[in-house]
């Protein structure tokens, strides 16, 4: 009897033979039954979707249809996995499919549709074009190479967006070593956001800085302060706005009305001073400055860097015992500014606004005043 034979031994009497095709036509109906049991859970809805892949297992472990039958069954089962979400499993299947009948037109298309939901790009497109070329007339598989080749454009862009960013951030980088700025943990982000410096054309760096009014605990912010800019020529067209957006005078000329805050009427244009604080810290990491001026870029997600970003670049800034605030000279550039040893940039340059007439005056020069800014 057949079914006694050891696996690999050839039938040697008529009844053997006949066993053995008796067995594999049951086992080829089986697999066919099992294939359109579980086409019928595929039309029941998604809730049968499982049943239907259990089918489709089955019938192709029955080892009992063709080449051809069985590209189907694969071809079906990607094409479940596919409305399933579970691309990796279709594509393994369609290319199966494809292995044991390369001319399975839906085999192509569930292999290409696979590979473009797995970002497999290149794929994807290798199998469209494998399908078109089969079937020229095919409008699905005209489509979906549409949208494969729209894919493959906007991937590029991306790759050029994230190329620029990086370029931007190291020249960014550059800059900094090449100027001796201490770039810090930024700060203050609740009042401006997130902000960066650019570069210019002619290497110039723009920056936007903060200012703070100690006093009143409120800012003003300057969006483009370039480098080779001083301080007084900000301070002098410092202005504010009324509620219908209209620009009054300079906010401390002296026919200007005080502040609200300003009760004392002590800031006016010839009493203000500028400071920078010193406070003791860490310097950022190349690799720290790079993240963080590549935040809210093509590049965000970036985890390797085209340049070396170890942490050698840490290195601390004490002020030894000195004073807490640095007054600015005003006819001072920016740029001079930054480059000063004991000054750490935290994100963007941050200044504080007093007036020496103001009785706070000397609070904030005994260094006993600590900064507790909040959005306004």
């Amino acid at each position: 009897m057949a079914l006694l034979m050891e696996a690999g031994e050839e039938p040697k009497t008529d009844e053997e033979i006949f066993d053995l095709e008796a067995i594999a036509a049951l086992k080829e109906s089986a697999a066919i039954e099992l294939k359109e049991k579980g086409n019928e859970y595929v039309k029941k809805g998604r809730k049968h979707y499982p049943d239907a892949i259990d089918c489709y297992t089955r019938a192709i472990n029955q080892k009992a249809l063709s080449d051809s039958e069985n590209s189907v069954l694969h071809s079906n089962r990607a094409h479940v996995n596919l409305l399933l979400g579970n691309f990796r499993r279709a594509l393994q299947d369609a290319e199966q499919a494809i292995k044991l009948c390369p001319t399975n037109i839906k085999a192509i298309y569930r292999a290409a549709k696979a590979s473009l939901s797995l970002d497999l790009l290149d794929e994807a497109k290798s199998y469209c074009e494998q399908g078109i070329q089969q079937s020229p007339e095919n409008e699905e598989l005209k489509k979906l190479a549409g949208k494969v080749n729209a894919k493959v454009q906007e991937q590029r862009q991306h790759e050029i967006e994230v190329s620029n960013a990086v370029k931007e951030a190291e020249a960014l980088l550059s800059a900094f070593e090449s100027r001796k700025i201490k770039m810090g943990k930024p700060a203050y982000q609740e009042l401006t956001g997130i902000k960066k410096p650019v570069l210019d054309k002619n290497n110039i760096m723009h920056w936007p800085v903060l200012l703070l009014y100690a006093e009143a605990m409120s800012s003003d912010f300057i969006e483009d302060f370039c480098e080779t800019d001083m301080f007084s020529v900000h301070l002098d067209m410092i202005s504010l706005h009324d509620t219908s957006n209209c620009f009054l005078s300079n906010m401390f000329s002296e026919t200007t009305p005080p502040l609200p805050w300003d009760r004392e009427s002590s800031y006016h244009r010839h009493a203000l001073e500028l400071y920078y604080e010193v406070y003791p810290g860490m310097t950022l990491s190349r690799k720290e400055i790079l993240s963080y001026l590549l935040q809210r870029t093509a590049a965000s997600n970036l985890e390797k860097f085209s340049v070396e970003t170890d942490d050698a670049g840490h290195s601390s800034v004490s002020n030894g015992g000195g004073p807490k605030w640095v007054k600015v000279n005003e006819r001072t550039t920016l740029h001079d500014v930054l480059m000063k040893p004991n000054l750490i940039v935290p994100g963007i340059p941050v200044f504080f606004i007093v007036s020496k007439t103001s009785s706070f005056y000397k609070v904030f020069r005994s260094g006993n005043w600590s900064p507790n800014f909040s959005s306004n």
